[in-house]
């Protein structure tokens, strides 16, 4: 008889979910489902409310990256005034992103995926977190608590607190940079790049211990999306958007994101509420794309900052065309920390970076605006349109999770294939299962927009639906 397996909860990921995978007759897994089924509630929340709410509010989405939030609603904001907000806000607009991007991936690599990759995939459950790796890995422990505090305290001196902090407002910011505040950022920076090029040392010493786990996360041909600047440089805040296939041919270029929903459309599958964008030239589910660190260093011409551009091209030289194991998000979360403490120390040394002008003032003179940028996890899209008193009347968010929604799905298929046999769930076969899920280092609040809590738990089904096993952690 076939059976089905449901892992309940997926563990070391910023929310919670569900994975089932279905067996058949001979134990080996048929289908596979990454299931997440909290509740989507921010789009109709916001509806009612004035524009100018939309960053603050928008912000409460996620405790994690909240900042991506308030940038990506602060530009939709923006759209809608259509006014050109002032040079020097956009740096630090950019600067407090690139923070945000730093402080959540030292999250990602240093406490929910490090302890598989120093302490193994089969380790003991009971020690494979970041207390187990404080025994025999105290330096890299510390070094990613100082990362994330650098920051998390970056995003303070900037924007008043450092989570959801009301400094990005529509038109720039609130608050002209302080030269006493500069200059602690810069400091701040100058202790990061010893932490990231001892992280990229161990990093790169240990990858050839996961060649099966290299193989089978979500390695697969498949589309990658994201910004780019004019020149092809990697990019977070401006920019458009560059589509690009497995070969690394670019697919579309250049695109304005203002006409994102020309070329992107979303499908919902009945089996969770994150929904599943495609590219829509090439129908659903065939225009199956990532978004990400990955896709983002497989679809630019260059990082644009020296070191940074250094470990890019021996990124490169990991497979043929792009780099289509998501077992590498990993390794490019390092590469754009390293490219965020560069890039920040570039910004923060321009002539203009303490001017006091940083803000634009206009009432809404267009009834449907949209702002897109580059979270942590990927491309973020806000979409709203107001009525003739400024007041949401629809919302839509397209969240990097909800990208990736279609590529997690297939990589929890062929990881669960390769690794899943017979009836009896296994720790190590379990913890790998997750594991392809966590590369992903998906935001489930954000991408579903929660209210209240919900379980991930992985269940084992047999053909007639029965279920053999079930693990709830």
């Amino acid at each position: 008889m076939s059976k089905t397996i449901t892992i309940n909860n997926v563990t070391r990921i910023e929310g919670h979910a569900k994975i089932t995978l279905h067996l058949d007759d001979q134990g080996m897994v048929q289908d596979a489902q990454f299931h997440v089924t909290q509740f989507r509630g921010f789009e109709k929340l916001c509806e009612g409310r004035p524009f100018y709410e939309m960053p603050s509010l928008m912000a409460r989405i996620c405790g994690i990256c909240p900042v991506s939030h308030l940038l990506a609603s602060a530009k939709a904001c923006d759209d809608l005034m259509a006014v050109a907000i002032p040079k020097t806000a956009i740096k630090l607009r950019k600067i407090l992103n690139m923070a945000q991007i730093m402080q959540s991936h030292a999250l990602s690599f240093f406490h929910l995926s490090a302890p598989d990759l120093l302490l193994g995939m089969d380790g003991d459950p009971a020690s494979r977190n970041i207390f187990g790796l404080m025994k025999d890995h105290a330096q890299l422990v510390q070094d990613g608590i100082q990362l994330r505090k650098i920051g998390q305290e970056i995003i303070a001196l900037l924007g008043g607190k450092r989570i959801h902090p009301s400094w990005v407002v529509p038109g720039g910011v609130n608050k002209p940079l302080s030269e006493e505040h500069r200059d602690q950022i810069l400091a701040s920076l100058g202790e990061c790049r010893p932490i990231i090029h001892r992280t990229l040392e161990i990093y790169k010493s240990i990858q050839a211990n996961f060649k099966e786990e290299i193989q089978t996360f979500a390695n697969f041909p498949s589309l990658f999306l994201g910004l780019v600047s004019p020149g092809g440089n990697l990019e977070f805040y401006d920019g458009n958007i560059r589509v690009a296939d497995a070969a690394r041919n670019t697919i579309a270029d250049q695109i304005d994101t203002l006409d994102f929903n020309d070329y992107l459309e979303e499908s919902v599958e009945k089996f969770s509420y994150l929904k599943s964008p495609y590219y829509k030239a090439f129908g659903y589910p065939d225009g199956i794309y990532r978004v990400g660190p990955l896709a983002r260093l497989n679809i630019i011409d260059r990082c644009g900052t020296p070191q940074a551009d250094e470990e890019w091209a021996e990124f490169q030289g990991l497979q043929r065309g792009a780099v289509l194991s998501s077992f590498y998000f990993h390794y490019a979360r390092l590469i754009e920390v390293l490219f965020c403490a560069e890039m920040m120390e570039r910004l923060l040394q321009s002539k203009d970076i303490l001017d006091p002008h940083v803000r634009a003032y206009a009432k809404p003179n267009s009834f449907e605006g949209i702002g897109v940028c580059e979270a942590p996890r990927g491309t973020l899209m806000h979409h709203y349109r107001i009525n003739k008193n400024g007041k949401i009347e629809w919302a839509n968010l397209v969240i990097a999770t909800g990208h990736n929604n279609l590529a997690m799905n297939r990589g929890v298929l062929q990881t669960a294939r390769h690794f899943v046999k017979g009836e009896k769930i296994e720790e190590g076969m379990l913890n790998r299962v997750e594991a392809v899920i966590r590369a992903f280092d998906p935001c489930l609040s954000c991408s579903t927009h929660a209210v209240g809590q919900m379980p991930l738990n992985i269940e084992l089904l047999s053909a007639s639906g029965t279920l053999l096993d079930s693990v709830k952690r």
